[in-house]
């Protein structure tokens, strides 16, 4: 199932059409190399300065049969508006002017020492876009997880699209994640009127402090990273939750992506992506050799990269899925 042709961009098509330059670009695509999901997420401009509101329907209007010469009674759908706001991700790079102007190409020498301040940042979105918890930290945004953290239907809809694995684990369970991104389903949005959210900020020149309070001449880079996550379809994400490696079988893993798969509404409206860590990817490689998966678990071309799928769904790796997870119950 290919990841093509859909009129929301992902954070690299907005560098490249924001920066004349590529420097956006190249960090755009540094940050997508480390982490897969930012080659499948996709982003457009929230309608609010901090964040976006979404309108949902709730509820169908009804029908009714009619018999000659009786009316029908009138009725109109229910809907909802819901407000998902942007978390402000920043972090200062510096390093020696001395140091940096020894290469004879300080830019690419600073941007090689910037690599641990863009890895950190790219750890951090990836963990809060799985696990971001607004109830308990206000200033992120609101993650996958704390969205499906139920089973119970009465509690929330969106457990319908819970499926346990059964697992029971005290804090030693995983999730499997299946996100269909689209316009009208999930996306990523950054600030109303700000610069595709990423901004690489080059401060130039300054002065520096040691631990003693010397001075001396540097270089400043700022990150700075606006984003959030609508969810504006919950149908379209599936959790596999209560994944315990140590006591699942392949067979009940694969049942479960098949379940998952099922309960996507219309994958035409999305681009479905499987996304799970590296133990149960590698799980499922194995599963392929030993069972003789070799027309479910396919390796395809998916814009010219070979691509790991389940049943053509694309099946990528985020290692911010832990293998510590509680245990999601009614």
């Amino acid at each position: 199932m290919a990841l093509t042709g859909n009129t929301v961009a992902t954070l690299a098509d907005i560098a490249r059409r924001l920066d004349k330059d590529g420097k956006i670009d190249k960090v755009a695509e540094l940050l997508s190399q480390t982490n897969e999901v930012l080659e499948d997420m996709l982003f457009q401009e929230g309608n609010l300065p901090t964040g976006h509101k979404s309108t949902i329907r709730t509820g169908l209007p009804s029908a009714a049969w009619r018999l000659l010469n009786y009316g029908v009674p009138q009725s109109k759908s229910k809907t909802q508006q819901i407000t998902d706001t942007c978390g402000m991700l920043e972090a200062y790079a510096e390093v020696d002017k001395a140091l940096a102007d020894l290469n004879n190409n300080a830019a690419e020498f600073r941007l090689s020492e910037d690599q641990a301040f863009l890895q950190a940042m790219n750890q951090e979105m990836a963990n809060t876009l799985f696990y971001g918890d607004t109830s308990k930290n206000p200033e992120r945004f609101l993650g996958l997880a704390p969205r499906f953290s139920t089973l119970n239907r009465t509690k929330a809809p969106s457990a319908e699209n819970v499926i346990d694995a059964g697992g029971t684990a005290a804090n030693a369970l995983t999730s499997v994640y299946l996100t269909g991104w689209g316009a009208n389903t999930i996306f990523g949005i950054y600030p109303k009127g700000s610069k595709a959210g990423f901004q690489h900020n080059n401060l130039g020149e300054v002065t520096l402090f040691d631990a003693n309070g010397g001075k001396y001449q540097g270089y400043r880079t700022h990150y700075k990273w606006d984003i959030g996550l609508v969810v504006r379809d919950w149908r379209y994400i599936v959790r596999i939750a209560n994944i315990d490696l140590a006591s699942i079988t392949d067979d009940e893993l694969f049942q479960a992506m098949i379940r998952a798969s099922e309960q996507l509404p219309d994958e035409k409206l999305g681009r479905p992506v499987f996304y799970m860590n590296r133990q149960t990817r590698t799980r499922l490689r194995i599963a392929k050799v030993e069972k003789s998966l070799a027309g479910t678990v396919t390796f395809d071309s998916v814009e010219g990269k070979k691509i790991m799928c389940f049943d053509e769904i694309p099946v990528k790796r985020c290692d911010a899925i832990v293998t510590t997870e509680a245990r999601v119950v009614a």
